[in-house]
């Protein structure tokens, strides 16, 4: 939806420029990965951000919200260790949580709240997965229609599709017998 309305994403972009303003920070570039999750690092507009840091294009990484920059603490200690640490000597500043990375304590309170946010996203893992299993259990729909089958009249069940079922057989019969799937 971010990348498609983009409404979200251009609201953050706009809040970012008013830290920057208010914090007298000198705003190198705004960065977005649209529709991407922050549950990597491995991001190209945050690969990006992070080189420009690493080269001395910038000293300091402003995000919206520390959980846009990721839900990992694995990747939140690697974060610290390579860029925001003692050893980094960058700085990260959040538009929605005052933290300063430069201390122990901002430290500390960053990895509390880093490990909230992996807890949240694993959260959702479980009761996504649990919701699926559920409607798999009942016959219902997960995503598009598969080969074979059709909506019911409810609009949520899966009913056999006698045409499409009899080639699928066959497709499969033929597989069996070595046959590759062009063929």
């Amino acid at each position: 939806d971010q990348v498609r309305d983009g409404v979200s994403l251009d609201l953050q972009a706009e809040k970012i420029r008013g830290f920057a303003a208010l914090h007298d920070l000198e705003l190198v570039e705004v960065v977005s990965d649209a529709g991407l999750s922050a549950k990597s690092l491995d991001r190209p507009g945050l690969t990006h951000a992070l080189a420009r840091l690493a080269a001395g294009d910038a000293d300091t990484l402003v995000v919206f919200k520390l959980d846009r920059l990721t839900r990992n603490l694995g990747d939140w200690s690697h974060l610290i260790a390579t860029h925001f640490g003692e050893r980094g000597g960058k700085s990260l500043a959040s538009v929605s949580e005052s933290i300063d990375t430069a201390t122990a304590g901002g430290r500390m309170v960053l990895n509390l709240l880093m490990t909230v946010a992996q807890w949240e996203r694993e959260t959702i893992v479980e009761r996504t997965r649990s919701a699926m299993t559920h409607k798999r259990s009942k016959g219902e729909r997960l995503g598009q229609v598969p080969y074979g089958f059709r909506l019911g009249d409810d609009g949520k069940t899966l009913e056999p599709c006698s045409e499409e079922h009899k080639i699928y057989q066959t497709a499969s019969a033929l597989r069996g017998v070595g046959r590759t799937y062009q063929q």
